[in-house]
């Protein structure tokens, strides 16, 4: 699977989603999902592109879907220029339609995470996107619970339980439908490079968005998104 121009296709492989034990678990204690990409030169998809790197993506379509409540994750991460993992929702049916929910987006600087919604009227270049700015030494390379809270007029983004975004049904119908009373599912993904981390770092050089010691990390296996657990908490 390969999307948004990133430098990645998202494959099913032992290599790049796993589960991480001990002392590989990072302190999660019954262990730690891990999504993290892999330098494979040449790499051809089913459709015959080829891409140089190789990464997980894993979602619940088809198999868990929710409306209304709260989504949680605790997650640490790697820091490093052009790195994108991302926890987030979407709605079945064509985008942006269907409703997205980006709980969780870090793009390559360790001291902030962003959450976004997009919708019809308001997606791609969303006027919905927040960033909170994490303090020092407690950046995203520590353990931290992102999630949102969705009841049927309101998304409210949290991080560690407090609250650092808000969009409601009025404020998206002033660009658009409001596309968050149908049932999401759940995604978490590790993409490289592509437009969000462009507009962030400036790279074009040796790929847009990732730069070459970021490269060396992924190369050392040093790029890696850990996932303690998920919670979905449905409202009564």
């Amino acid at each position: 699977m390969h999307v948004n121009n990133e430098l990645q296709a998202y494959v099913d492989s032992g290599q790049n989603i796993f589960i991480a034990h001990g002392k590989e678990a990072e302190g999660a204690a019954n262990g730690a999902l891990v999504l993290m990409p892999t330098s494979s030169p040449g790499f051809v998809t089913k459709d015959g592109q080829k891409f140089d790197f190789t990464s997980g993506r894993i979602n619940t379509k088809s198999k868990f879907e929710f409306i209304y409540g709260t989504a949680e994750a605790r997650i640490k991460l790697t820091d490093g220029a052009g790195l994108w993992p991302a926890w987030w929702m979407l709605g079945d049916g064509s985008w942006p339609q269907c409703g997205e929910v980006d709980i969780m987006e870090y793009v390559g600087e360790k001291d902030w995470i962003s959450s976004a919604v997009h919708g019809p009227g308001y997606s791609g270049e969303t006027p919905f996107v927040n960033r909170l700015y994490l303090s020092a030494g407690n950046d995203i390379t520590r353990w931290h619970i992102y999630a949102v809270d969705w009841t049927p007029d309101c998304l409210n983004f949290k991080v560690d339980g407090n609250l650092m975004f808000r969009v409601n049904k009025k404020m998206a119908e002033h660009y658009g439908k409001w596309s968050f009373d149908n049932a999401k599912f759940l995604i978490l993904n590790y993409a490289l490079g592509g437009a969000y981390p462009v507009k962030i770092n400036g790279v074009k050089t040796p790929y847009n968005g990732l730069p070459e010691g970021t490269i060396q990390q992924i190369k050392n296996h040093q790029a890696r998104m850990l996932v303690d657990w998920v919670r979905i908490t449905k409202m009564d």
